[in-house]
């Protein structure tokens, strides 16, 4: 059974910066790609970033593109979100997700985890 534990999230001031941690359990990480999501209160989750299977290729949403960094150690099976010059907007509840890079985004499997939540205030 796959299980993804993600870690990391908090209070943080506009401006500051934050690394999630994902923890991949119960598959063959170094076989799948990776992506990180999120959800405010009242919104729909939306995908933030993936990256493929090596790392080499990743992936933003428009909003975060320049300031969230994607990154993987396969040798941990974790998978990592730095957040840097972090904006109120970017408040939420933020999920990996293990998949596949496919043709126009990125095709999420299995189930969530529990998230991490953050929260950007002043």
């Amino acid at each position: 059974q796959v299980e993804l534990v993600e870690s990391g999230g908090g209070l943080v001031q506009p401006g500051g910066s934050l690394r999630l941690s994902c923890a991949a359990s119960g598959l063959t990480f170094s076989s799948y790609a990776m992506g990180w999501y999120r959800q405010a209160a009242g919104k729909e989750r939306e995908f933030v970033s993936s990256l493929s299977m090596s790392g080499a290729n990743t992936y933003y949403e428009d909003s975060v593109k320049g300031r969230f960094t994607i990154s993987r150690d396969n040798a941990k099976n974790t998978v990592y979100l730095q957040m840097d010059n972090l904006k109120p907007e970017d408040t939420a509840v933020y999920f990996c997700a293990y998949g596949a890079i496919v043709p126009g985004g990125f095709k999420r499997f299995g189930s969530w985890g529990q998230g991490t939540q953050v929260i950007v205030s002043a």
